[in-house]
Order: structure tokens, then sequence, then C-alpha cells
């Protein structure tokens, strides 16, 4: 019973982990997301994705069970475009069915990532180019071609395990492990390597009646000495359920992440079409 993802899972799953590479019902999977962060400071944080996942060897494998790729773009541009950050991966997962209906999954994906980095120095200010009318000095800065871009290759890997209980409550919980490499990034050829991130996230969905069901889920990540953690809740309310078979449904709620902010949110879904928005 490959039920469809629940709560935040199918939103951006090739980011959140490469073991939900294929978890969902259907042939075909497209997902995309833009963001906008602190727009009233000169487009400080603008990232972009779009990935799209499907199963292969459909025919070769057992009922219950499902390999599947997915291919993601994903950029993201920050100070005006002074530093660009482009990735592409390559991902695979194999879903393993652990009962004779396929009401409990449990899945293993690996991902392959490659990165480039550019540097748009024209568009950077420094002090020695501080004048009275502004920054209109030529700065004794010397950057050389060499150190404008920089690029390398990446490994992520995640698991996850996702059921269906009898009264139609649908959960999944995983794991991921992002940079499993520890690349060097570095435009000057420093030491610096990323730090290996950890993500543990999980989610229900649970229906109150007919109509109305509850999407809940979590996130716990750590990456260094930074981490976040981000719990809520949306209700979602069908209209027309007893009507064909791709109703509209609605969605309100919100989500917290600790010790900084509320996350409100909003969502349409008609039959596999699904939009949402948050802030």
């Amino acid at each position: 019973d490959w039920s469809s993802d629940v709560c935040s899972s199918d939103l951006s799953p090739l980011t959140l982990n490469p073991a939900l590479t294929g978890n969902f019902n259907g042939n075909v999977r497209v997902a995309g997301n833009y963001r906008n962060q602190w727009p009233s400071v000169n487009r400080a944080f603008t990232t972009s994705t779009l990935s799209v996942d499907f199963p292969i060897m459909t025919n070769k494998l057992p009922e219950n069970d499902r390999m599947a790729i997915g291919i993601m773009g994903f950029t993201d541009q920050q100070a005006d475009g002074v530093l660009k950050n482009n990735f592409g991966s390559l991902s695979i997962a194999y879903n393993k069915g652990l009962d004779e209906d396929g009401y409990n999954r449990l899945s293993l994906g690996f991902q392959a990532v490659y990165c480039a980095k550019n540097l748009n120095v024209t568009n950077l200010k420094f002090e020695d180019q501080l004048r009275s009318d502004g920054f209109t000095g030529v700065t004794t800065e010397i950057f050389r071609s060499n150190q404008l871009s920089i690029g390398y290759f990446d490994l992520n890997a995640g698991v996850n395990y996702s059921g269906t209980t009898q009264n139609n409550t649908n959960f999944y919980v995983g794991a991921s492990a992002y940079h499993l490499t520890k690349p060097k990034e570095s435009f000057l050829g420093g030491q610096f390597n990323l730090s290996q991130r950890y993500t543990i996230h999980g989610g229900v969905y649970f229906p109150l009646n007919t109509q109305v069901t509850l999407h809940a889920s979590g996130i716990y990540q750590s990456q260094g000495n930074a981490n976040e953690g981000i719990v809520g809740a949306a209700l979602g309310y069908t209209l027309g359920a007893e009507y064909g078979d791709d109703p509209t449904t609605v969605y309100a709620g919100g989500w917290y992440r600790f010790a900084d902010a509320l996350i409100p949110y909003i969502g349409l879904e008609y039959g596999k079409f699904r939009l949402g928005a948050t802030y």
C-alpha cells in the first residue's frame, strides 16, 4: 500500500532524506520550492529547488518492494548574488515491504551530489573603498581567477520507516546524514571542511473523521555547533469527500522552531497536486 507521504515529507523530499526517493503513491513525483529570506535586506538569501523521482524495475521486484531514483537541482544565492551555490544530485533508494500487504516499509537511500560555488567580487565592497561620498575608492584586495569558483563531490545517506494502521493512520520516522565525505570548502585553498549534518524527522497523518485529518511532524537537525528543532501540525479539510476520486483539501496550521520563530502554513491539494505557503 504505497499511500501518500504525510506532513512535510513530500514537500521537499530529496533535501530531507535520500531514503524518501520514490516513497509516494504514483509513477512520478515533481517537487519545487522557492524561498526568499529577509527580502528587505537586498535579497540576502534566495533559494530554489526542483526535483523529480520515480520508480524503476517495477516488473522485476517483489510486489511490495520498490526501487527508485531521483534527480534534483538546488540553487542558492546570497548577498544579492555575491555568492552563488549550485547543486545537482542523483539519489537512489530501495523501499522494502515488511509485511504481505505492504503496510509497513523500510527504506534505505543514498545521494551523490556535485556542488559548484562562484564568487562575484564585482558586487563586493571593502573598507578601504569607503570615501565621504560612499564606496567609490579602489580596493587593494586582489582575487585571482582560480579563487572565484570551487567545485566538489559529496555523499548523503538516509533511512526511513513508514507504516499504516488499521484505522488508516499513516506515520513515518527517518534519519539522514549529509556531507559524509566532509568536503573541503574554501576559495583560498584552506583546510575548512564541511561538518556532517545529522537529521531526525517524523510525522503522522491521523483522520479525525471523513473530512478532517490532522497532519503533524517534527524535525531535529545538528551540524557542528549549530542545531535546531521544529514541531507543528496542520488540519486538512476535504471539500466534497464523497464526490469523485480527486477531492479538494485545504490546509491550515503552523510549526514552531524552538526559541526562535512561529511558522504559519496554508495549503491546497487537488488530486495529485499540492501547493503550500509558509512565512
